[in-house]
């Protein structure tokens, strides 16, 4: 169905005034304000009340975690010793159907946020979870949105000398066949693809050399993105330093993961001449501000990484050190410690919009999102400023940062509205909370 999205309050593209005409999953024209589409439309939707977003775009999640927000072993600590009060919680409780509920959750919040497209780095395997990508995948098909389905991986244990637990971890071989059967059964590298497979062991603390550099490996066969984490905190530069020789960038580098299918979750810790060399090999980097101001890890150095030429993109992060999964509260707090970083004029909301839409699409490998144009998708946000916060705001699209938008009206993925009234479509939310809520209770056994 032609339809014209007509005279947003305002739009986060250039001379589209008066909208844009929406067919068969794309943008198919740009209006001006005070025009008309250039052909016939079935329907005009009246968005004279919203402000009209591209579909923002999380590059890095970990949606199991929804099941220990805030939890009491937890709070109050930094990366390392946060991951090892909750590893043992995560291997004894996180089974299909708790992920299951964990994975529905983390995209529903995601969507009703105005996130049209998700990335999810699950690297957590123990005994009965080894669907955990075929679940992910049918979640996020029942919801409706847009998904790289990224096969995280962890096979270093604390018997080998890693941070993980034995019992969430899986050897190198069974990894890289479930990576390939994934890729195989999923991966869509059309126009438009509402499924495509990233390939991503977990970071330097967990996964063995041989892994990745066969998993790089496999990417080249299938012609996929890659993701890890790296330079989070100086805990992890340490390890690098103490169990290889050498920094975190060394690391990629003597691995053969410098090129343009990698992006890098955090990418906090790195020095002038790391920057200079990741940007000059095109690595992206996930900028994940709440989940770093909450384990207190650093401040990534966007602008510096922009300029070098690396792609910025945005992510939540897991939710037990966001403790949330909504990507325009992420927006918002990219803005404000990006300007704690630099000052108030290097960084605006403009910027952080960017980082969550076309930085976060080029991460991900695709140029068919991230931005209002046409022949790109039709995956769209839009957001209403009724509420007490937005009174008296002078400019729409700052005032979605600036006052703290946190929720859209409504969220089209492909065409399709998604989210209508605040309200996914096809989602019992009261059933959801529920049910997550009764799941989670087991997480705080002995406590």
């Amino acid at each position: 169905m032609r339809t014209w999205i007509k005279n947003p309050l305002s739009i986060l593209a250039e001379n589209a005034g008066g909208g844009m005409v929406v067919d068969g999953g794309k943008i198919v024209e740009i209006i001006a304000a005070g025009s008309q589409p250039s052909q016939p439309v079935e329907s005009t939707y009246d968005a004279s009340q919203h402000v009209v977003l591209p579909g923002l775009i999380n590059t890095h999640h970990h949606f199991f975690q929804t099941l220990t927000r805030a939890h009491p072993a937890a709070i109050n600590k930094e990366l390392f010793p946060w991951l090892q009060a909750l590893y043992p919680i995560w291997a004894r409780h996180v089974k299909p159907d708790t992920f299951r509920l964990a994975t529905r959750l983390a995209l529903t919040e995601l969507m009703m946020s105005g996130c049209t497209t998700v990335s999810d780095h699950h690297y957590l395997y123990p005994d009965g979870l080894e669907n955990a990508m075929d679940i992910q995948i049918e979640e996020a098909a029942r919801l409706g949105i847009r998904m790289t389905a990224t096969r995280g991986s962890m096979s270093l244990s604390q018997k080998d000398g890693g941070l993980p637990p034995d019992s969430i971890v899986q050897d190198d071989d069974t990894i890289l066949a479930d990576c390939e059967r994934v890729l195989n059964t999923y991966h869509d590298k059309s126009e438009g693809s509402m499924l495509q497979v990233a390939l991503a062991p977990c970071a330097p603390f967990t996964v063995t050399k041989r892994l990745m550099t066969e998993t790089m490996e496999l990417a080249h066969r299938h012609d996929c993105t890659c993701h890890t984490h790296l330079g989070e905190t100086i805990d992890e530069n340490d390890y690098c330093i103490e169990h290889y020789g050498y920094r975190p960038v060394d690391y990629l580098e003597e691995l053969g993961w410098m090129n343009d299918r990698v992006w890098l979750a955090h990418g906090i810790h790195f020095n002038d001449d790391e920057v200079l060399r990741l940007g000059k090999a095109g690595v992206g980097v996930c900028h994940c501000p709440t989940s770093n101001m909450v384990l207190a890890s650093g401040n990534c150095r966007t602008k510096e990484l922009e300029a070098a030429g690396c792609s910025v993109g945005l992510g939540v992060d897991g939710s037990a050190s966001n403790d949330n999964s909504n990507l325009m509260e992420g927006v918002r707090h990219a803005l404000m410690v990006g300007r704690l970083t630099y000052d108030a004029a290097s960084v605006t909301h403009f910027d952080a919009f960017r980082w969550a839409t076309e930085g976060s699409a080029k991460c991900l490998g695709r140029d068919d999102i991230g931005k209002i144009a046409v022949g790109k998708q039709a995956d769209l946000s839009l957001y209403r400023l009724d509420d007490l916060r937005f009174s008296g705001a002078g400019d729409p699209l700052a005032a979605l940062v600036l006052c703290g938008a946190h929720e859209a009206d409504r969220v089209m993925v492909a065409g399709e509205w998604r989210v209508e009234d605040t309200m996914p479509v096809n989602m019992d939310l009261a059933r959801l909370r529920h049910e997550h809520g009764e799941a989670a209770k087991a997480f705080l056994e002995n406590l």
